[in-house]
């Protein structure tokens, strides 16, 4: 902000960016979000362009009083609804709502004249009305309740742009000022979309961990020494059939927790289906194995509970139901099952045999084929 208000002023071949810049990134910003089907972002980049415009060409505060308070508000509509892209016409009924605000702001024009609106306590200003300030504390509070707790990059985004926007109508007074941090809005959700596609790109959406194509990745990057161990879930498509697919997912995001947890500098992949990566960089396979067989325990260690098909799953109800009736053999409570898996690890390093990345993969895989057929459970080299 101090920047913005005390840069020098843009010798006049460049005066264009300060008007047309803010243009720029926000219409890009709208057409990233249109090209990688995100809706909020793309609501409120299309507001942003409606709101530098309006300034622009009608600057006053009749114009100032509505966009200060619609941008949020029509961000806040978009976070109050499920996330399904603009496909299906959706992206035409935000435009439409758009046209439908900026023909509100046409048929109140005449009202500039007469002050005596802009003097109540709600929309007077500068700087940002009170009225609008609600408007922003709303939006800004449901982006943060989006991305809470997994932090994902696009509702941060939209947290973060819709407080540039109101820096910039804080500074409504000074235009370099508000242009620059329109911009910056823009910019914002710019980075956020695309940080939110790398992400979908190369992160597993059940378990969280990086995917095989990250693990591709890091591979292409290291030089030996550096050992890679795959991880099996042991009996996994009979555990699967036996208690069925959601039960399956839980057993995967159990064994991905501990993955991600594992010692010595070592790095969870999910390489696909119930097999998993672990890559340790800059280490042999000798100076691995203490920490692949804590990780085996850990794995067979840990106790998941299988919830009673008659349990139920309101907390208040069971309760009840407990005091209802003296315990018995068929107590609702005693239908849970304590269920456990293991894992069976192969690991390999680049040498004479195996120069390559896809060759220590490979040569993982055939020393986990080992440590299956030796009974599972178990940690191969």
């Amino acid at each position: 902000m101090v920047g913005a208000f005390y840069a020098p002023t843009l010798p006049p071949e460049l005066y264009g960016l300060g008007t047309y810049g803010p243009y720029a990134m926000a219409l890009a910003a709208a057409l990233v979000a249109w090209w990688f089907n995100r809706e909020r972002s793309f609501v409120l980049a299309i507001s942003l362009l409606a709101a530098f415009a309006l300034n622009d060409r009608l600057p006053n505060d009749l114009t100032f009083v509505v966009f200060a308070t619609l941008v949020p508000l029509n961000t806040l509509a978009a976070l109050a609804v499920a996330e399904r892209g603009l496909r299906l016409g959706r992206v035409w009924r935000w435009i439409a709502l758009l046209v439908l605000e900026a023909g509100f702001v046409w048929l109140l024009d005449p009202a500039v004249e007469n002050r005596e609106p802009f003097q109540n306590f709600l929309l007077h200003s500068p700087p940002t009305p009170l009225l609008a300030r609600l408007a922003f504390a709303a939006a800004f509070a449901a982006a943060v309740a989006r991305a809470w707790p997994h932090h994902t990059p696009l509702e941060l985004g939209v947290a973060g742009a819709l407080a540039s926007f109101f820096i910039a109508c804080e500074w409504i007074l000074e235009p370099r000022v508000f242009g620059a941090f329109v911009a910056a809005s823009a910019g914002i959700l710019i980075v956020s979309v695309m940080q939110e596609s790398w992400r979908m790109a190369f992160r597993d959406a059940l378990t969280g961990l990086p995917n095989r194509r990250a693990l591709e990745e890091q591979l292409r990057a290291l030089a030996p020494p550096y050992t890679v161990a795959m991880v099996d879930v042991d009996h996994f498509k009979k555990f699967n059939d036996t208690h069925g697919h959601d039960i399956g997912d839980q057993v995967l995001k159990l064994v991905a927790a501990r993955l991600a947890e594992v010692e010595g500098g070592g790095r969870a992949f999910r390489y696909g289906g119930e097999e998993f990566t672990v890559l340790f960089p800059g280490q042999r396979v000798a100076e691995t194995m203490a920490h692949l067989e804590k990780l085996r325990g850990d794995v067979e260690l840990y106790k998941m509970t299988l919830r009673g098909a008659d349990r139920p799953k309101d907390r208040e109800e069971g309760e009840k139901r407990r005091t209802a009736r003296p315990a018995g053999p068929q107590d609702f409570e005693r239908t849970d099952q304590l269920l456990s898996v293991t894992v069976s690890i192969g690991a390999a390093e680049p040498g004479r045999r195996m120069k390559t990345s896809a060759e220590v993969v490979k040569g993982a895989d055939e020393a986990l084929y080992r440590a299956k057929e030796r009974g599972r459970n178990r940690v191969s080299r």
